[in-house]
């Protein structure tokens, strides 16, 4: 009922437990809060907070237009819901190193047992766009150096990620995640990687865990959980993943609503009164009223 009992100091440690055992962590990407619940209720192991989910959920585009406040806010609401370890995408840090501290401290707040923080220049954009841009390395460092220093709690996991790759080649992505995990990094997100070798040449150039983006319609193929285990790779995020399901239902609902003036055709495909009442707990609640109100007079 409510929030999560468990603790976001028991999630970090569980998150870097589960690392620790080498076994692939898989991470879809909550749109909202009762889609991380649903994400628990399946068995995953954690929960992707995205930032182009929060672009696109407030009508924007994912080009840093989002506040580190409406990030912040978001992870919080869905980190709050789900007994699971959340990872956010901080984007580039919202700023100078000063800023990135404080991006990591507010999201630190909210709950968060991850985050990543990136090494495009400002205004960035989508990883699997092309025209991207990135930051010289010592400027990439200094924002990772910044995030690792300002956690407090050593279990939060701060991920670098690098989107060199397709601006350098593998080789500068190498060198990238190599000096990255120097500075603090405590896992590396390659992104836009080409194919299942470029993978297994990151995690065999770094001593932390490498994380791989799913992201339909991008440049990495769609390779399965465990085609990703066999290269080495840890974590598997889902981002969009959701957020697309749910509006191509929700677009197809309304082409038929326009056509047939009625959604009768489309009630099999939704979820039902009931299932959405178990997700959301509200026989807990109902006890609850009742432990409280039942008396007499």
């Amino acid at each position: 009922m409510l929030y999560s009992t468990v603790t976001p100091a028991d999630k970090r440690q569980a998150l870097r437990a589960a690392l620790a055992t080498g076994e692939l962590q898989r991470f879809p990407g909550a749109f909202n809060p009762l889609s991380a619940k649903l994400i628990g209720d399946k068995g995953f192991e954690g929960v992707y907070i995205s930032g182009a989910v929060i672009s696109a959920d407030l009508g924007l585009p994912d080009i840093g237009l989002t506040t580190l406040t409406e990030v912040a806010t978001r992870a919080q609401q869905i980190s709050r819901m789900t007994d699971l370890p959340s990872i956010v995408d901080a984007d580039t840090g919202f700023g100078e190193p000063m800023n990135v501290a404080r991006t990591v401290q507010a999201l630190e707040d909210a709950g968060v047992a991850g985050l990543h923080i990136e090494d495009q220049v400002n205004p960035k954009r989508c990883g699997h766009l092309d025209g991207k841009a990135v930051v010289d390395a010592d400027t990439a460092i200094k924002r990772i150096r910044s995030a690792a220093d300002a956690r407090r709690d050593p279990n939060l996991l701060i991920m670098a990620r690098t989107d060199i790759r397709a601006i350098e080649g593998m080789d500068a992505a190498v060198d990238r995640a190599k000096a990255l995990v120097d500075a603090g990094a405590d896992a590396i997100f390659p992104e836009a990687m080409r194919d299942l070798a470029e993978f297994e040449a990151m995690c065999a150039a770094v001593d932390v865990p490498v994380l791989a983006n799913m992201t339909e319609f991008g440049k990495s193929e769609l390779f399965t959980t465990r085609q990703l285990a066999d290269t080495g790779v840890r974590i598997v995020i889902y981002p969009v993943s959701l957020l697309r399901l749910a509006m191509g239902a929700a677009e197809r609902g309304l082409d038929t609503l326009v056509a047939d003036g009625t959604l009768q055709p489309t009630v099999a495909d939704m979820q039902t009164r009931a299932r959405l009442y178990e997700l959301l707990d509200y026989e807990a609640y109902n006890a609850f009223d009742s432990s409280i109100y039942d008396f007499t007079l």
